[in-house]
Formats: C-alpha cells, structure tokens, sequence
C-alpha cells in the first residue's frame, strides 16, 4: 500500500474505521455469546443422550466419528469437544485408539456453526437476521417467565441461536458500512490495495499461502474460537476485500488453530491424553498440508473456486460448503490410519520413566470434564464408589486387629484414613464448582446427594478408627472376649459385609431393586445390637465376662451398628432420583 494513499485518509475517515471496528468487536462478541448460550443448553437438554452418545462412542470407529460430529453440533465447538474428550481419556473413560475417530468427527461438526453463520449472508439478509433477532426476543422471555427448567432451557437455546445471527449481521454491516466504495472511498481503496498485496482480491497467491495458513490459526488460537474467525472472513469475502481463493489458506489455518485450546488443557494431565490433544493436532496439521500442496497451484485452487461458484452463488455460503468438504476428506483419508497417528502421538509423547511415574495415578475426576456434567455427575459417582470401597475396607481391617490383636496394620490403616479424608475434600471441591455449570433437574437431585453421601462414607472411616481405639486398649489392657462374644462380633459383621454390598450396588447402578434385601440386612443390624447388649448383661451376670471386656464390647456394637445405619443412608439418597426396576 502506499504511503500517499495512507496520508490522504483523514480525521473523519480515522472515526470511521474506529467506529466501525468496534462494531465488528460488538459483532464477535455476540457471536461468541450466542455460539456458548446455544451451546451449553443443548448441551444441558442432551446430557444423558450425550453420555449414550459417548458409551456408543467406543464400539467402531464409524460411530465414533459421528458421535463426535453430534456433539460437537450441540456444544457448537470443536475445541470444547476435544478439550471433554482429552479429560475422558485422562479419567479412562475412553482409550487413546477409541478417541481418535471422535475427535476427527468433532472436526466435521463444527462446520455446523459455518453454515449457522453463512445463513446470515444469504440473500434477503435483513429479513432472516430479523426473524432471528425476534427468536432471541422470545427465547430471553421463555427464560426470564418461563416456569420451568425445560422452557427456561429452550429459551436459552432460542436466544444464543438468535445472538449468532444478530452478531453476524453486525459484523457483515460494520465491514459493509466500513468498505463502500462511494461513501468511503479513501478508506475502501486502502484496504483493498492491503490485501491485494498479499494476494487477498485479485492478486497471485505464492509465497503468502504459508503466511494466510498462519494466519488463520493465530488468530483462532488467541480467541479459542475457528467460529469467530471464520465470520470475519466470510464478512470480507462477502464484501469484496477478499476473495475466495485468500479465504479457503485462512480457513485451513483455523482448523490448526483449535488444537490450541486443546493441546493447553492437556497439560497436566496424564500421557494418553496428552497423546489425544497431539493427535488432534497432527490430524489437523495433516489434513491442511495435504489440501495446501495442491491448492498452492493456481489451476487447482481456481478450478475449485470456480466449482463452487458454478452452483453456489453466495461467498460466505461457499466458505462453509470448503470448510466441511475439508473436514469430511481429511477424515476420509486419515481414518484408515487410525493406528498410524496413534503410533505418531506416542512416538513424540513419550511415556515418563517408571521412576518419575510415582504419584501420577490417573484420577476419576477431571476439571475437563465440567463442561460435560453429565459425564461429570458419571464420574462423580464412580470416585464415591471408590471412597466407599475404601471407607469399607478400612473397617474390615480395623475389625481383623480387635479380633486378632494385631497392630502391625495400624500404619497401614492410618495411611487408608488420611486418604478417605483427602478424597472426600477432593470430591466435594468438584461437586462445589460442578454446582456452577448448567445441569438437568435429575443432576441437580444427584449433586446434592452426593454431598450427604460422601458425609456418611467418611463417617464410616471415623467409626472404623473408634474400633482401631478398642483393639489399641484391648492388646495394651490384655482383655479378652470369650468365644460367644467373638462369635456374635462376626454375625455382626456378616450382616454388615451383606448390606454393604447392596448398598453399593444401589448407589452404584443407581438402582432401587436392592432396597428390600438393604432393609432386611439394616433390621438385621438393629436386632444384632440389642442382642448383643443383651447377651453382655446375660454373661456379666454369669461372670463369664469381666466389666472392662463388657465396657469394649458394648461401644463396638453400637459402633458396627451405626456404621450400618450410614450404609442405608447411602441407599436412601438414591430413592429421589433412581427409578425401581427388578434385578
């Protein structure tokens, strides 16, 4: 551009530009507003067909790839999914093998939101944008009347649907209003010779191909969304700045440009699913050399421009129609070497030493995977389950060292109990910010039960080191029970070690077919109790029992029974959401 032309714009032209770029800014950011409000509340309706979705996920590689276009379709972000997808496969919800065909669909996906935005563009612009812009009027009066979580719900989706399409047509007129040669011609002649020397309208794309590829993932990179980078370039194509051929090297750039926000979240995490953000990256990265190599011809890419245009006269309509054809050829191509990109990503990824491994135990939770809640909730329940199982086993070892009078596991215990405790911190952080993300009514009832649910598992680890107290007094007082006292201590536990394993079937399957045989074994403890109290009265009378004995025996009857009572507890907060169904 020249410096002449530069020096011929002048104070009014400069508010006219200013003005006009803060339009756009306005544009995108209501476009990004839009793209997240639809997204999250799709992503909120669909939360238990996302998780079918993401269970069917794992059986073909086919069906991988189509789960991974859907939910991308819902949540509107290639990026978001992969982000979920590199927070599954670090809780082992899915492999690295299983996750590489959802993340090529993820890419397909997000060519939805293109046509979303190109719609806008078409002709009779005014009139779809206004309907539109009256979609988002009502959705934000379903969601300030509505008088229930499903309309509220819907009239968010309606009012981010809508925001997408007012962002878009400010964005278009702003660039419109901006570039029109007869009110603006200063301003539009240098805007049109800065592109035309890199080959942006009218100009000879050689050494600018790299640059314009550059480019697109940059600029993607540092607002972490292809979406609001490729509107903008629709809005300069539609307007004439740019043409077709400066458009389709940006748009490539942008699909490298998502693996930002993905490879970022993979830090920190676990090797495989740092493997699945480098494999997203090399997918993208691949794709985009192999279209770039023959579009860097003029031949190739005119014959495609000139393709396209053939049957679809709109630009932007154009830039959407390249942006899926890309995505559905690359996956095409590099699907059946699934095997090939995961051998790449664990050849750069390398596995840390054994020795640097200790303490990198893959954790069931993933703040990753908050934006999926109803995978969070899943996942969730699985962590208590473990704390369960650990809280239980505990207490089967504190019983063994009454009974036997061996202390050596009583560090053993300790270490298990400070980690009953830390895991019950680590769980109630994360109900505590997965409280903060849109969830279903059902997860609602879920989330808050889970917090009395982990109260009482970490109540049982308490109980289980009172009975640790008891066999640290009975070995140092060398006090003894006589064989029917010892004999009603394992009839206790028998009754416990049933109704435990109820109770975690209930809670774990979510299920109310195990209640009668939880009440059967509950009654059972109960009874247990009283019985014990009074057979301790029975052999005290008879001397068979001395009162320090009696004193021990009597707390630990009352100990394994209210551990029993906090194991029903736990099958009872499943009674508000679960729905009866026979073993």
């Amino acid at each position: 551009m020249e410096y002449g032309l530069l020096a011929s714009l002048g104070v009014n032209d400069a508010l006219t530009i200013i003005n006009n770029f803060l339009l756009l800014l306005g544009g995108v950011a209501a476009l990004m507003i839009g793209i997240s409000m639809m997204g999250n509340n799709l992503e909120k309706a669909a939360g238990r067909h996302m998780r079918r979705l993401m269970a069917k996920a794992t059986k073909n590689r086919f069906i991988g790839v189509g789960t991974g276009a859907a939910v991308t379709a819902l949540v509107t972000s290639s990026g978001a999914t992969t982000v979920m997808i590199v927070g599954f496969v670090n809780v082992g919800i899915m492999t690295l093998m299983q996750a590489v065909p959802v993340i090529m669909g993820a890419n397909i996906g997000t060519t939805i939101t293109a046509f979303i935005t190109a719609i806008s563009t078409t002709g009779g612009q005014l009139q779809v944008t206004s309907l539109f812009a009256c979609l988002a009027f009502a959705g934000v009066l379903m969601n300030m009347l509505g008088k229930n979580d499903k309309v509220k719900n819907i009239g968010s989706i309606f009012a981010g649907l809508g925001l997408i399409f007012i962002g878009m047509n400010t964005m278009s007129h702003s660039m419109s209003a901006l570039l029109d040669k007869e009110t603006n011609p200063a301003i539009a002649g240098a805007v049109s010779e800065m592109f035309a020397a890199i080959g942006g309208s009218g100009g000879t794309l050689t050494w600018q191909i790299p640059v314009l590829f550059l480019l697109g993932a940059l600029l993607t990179g540092l607002v972490q969304s292809s979406a609001a980078v490729t509107a903008i370039v629709m809005s300069l194509a539609s307007t004439g700045v740019v043409d077709m051929q400066f458009a389709i090297f940006v748009i490539l750039g942008t699909n490298l440009g998502t693996c930002a926000v993905a490879l970022l979240s993979s830090l920190g995490t676990n090797v495989n699913a740092r493997r699945a953000a480098f494999v997203h990256f090399s997918f993208n990265l691949i794709g985009g050399i192999i279209f770039i190599i023959p579009l860097s011809f003029p031949v190739v890419s005119g014959s495609l421009v000139g393709f396209l245009q053939s049957f679809i006269p709109n630009v932007a309509v154009q830039i959407a129609v390249f942006h899926m054809f890309f995505n559905l050829v690359t996956t095409a191509l590099l699907l059946p070497f699934q095997k090939m990109l995961v051998k790449l990503a664990e050849f750069v990824v390398r596995d840390k030493k054994k020795d640097e491994q200790v303490g990198e135990e893959e954790e069931t939770l993933d703040k990753r995977l908050l934006k999926t809640p109803a995978i969070a909730i899943g996942q969730a329940r699985k962590q208590i389950v473990k704390m369960g199982k650990e809280a239980f086993a505990n207490y089967k070892l504190s019983l063994d060292m009454l009974l036997s009078g061996d202390l050596s596991q009583i560090e053993n215990f300790a270490s298990h109990e400070k980690n009953i405790n830390e895991q019950n911190h680590y769980i109630n952080s994360f109900l505590v910010r997965l409280t903060l993300e849109p969830l279903s009514k059902t997860d609602d009832l879920k989330l808050s039960s889970f917090y009395h649910v982990t109260s009482d598992i970490e109540r049982i680890g308490d109980y289980a080191e009172n009975i640790v107290e008891y066999a640290q007094t009975v070995v140092a007082d060398k006090i003894t029970f006589s064989e029917h006292a010892r004999e009603e201590i394992r009839q206790m536990d028998l009754h416990l070690t049933e109704l435990y394993k109820n109770v975690e079937l209930t809670f774990e399957k979510i299920s109310l077919a195990y209640m009668q045989k939880i009440d059967e074994e509950e009654r059972a403890t109960d009874d247990m109790c009283r019985k014990m109290q009074q057979s301790h009265l029975r052999r005290l009378n008879e001397n068979h029992c001395t009162p320090e004995a009696g004193a021990i025996f009597l707390q630990l009857a009352i100990t394994m029974e209210r551990i029993g009572d906090h194991m029903t507890n736990i099958s009872n907060s499943v009674k508000d959401y679960a729905r009866p169904e026979k073993v």
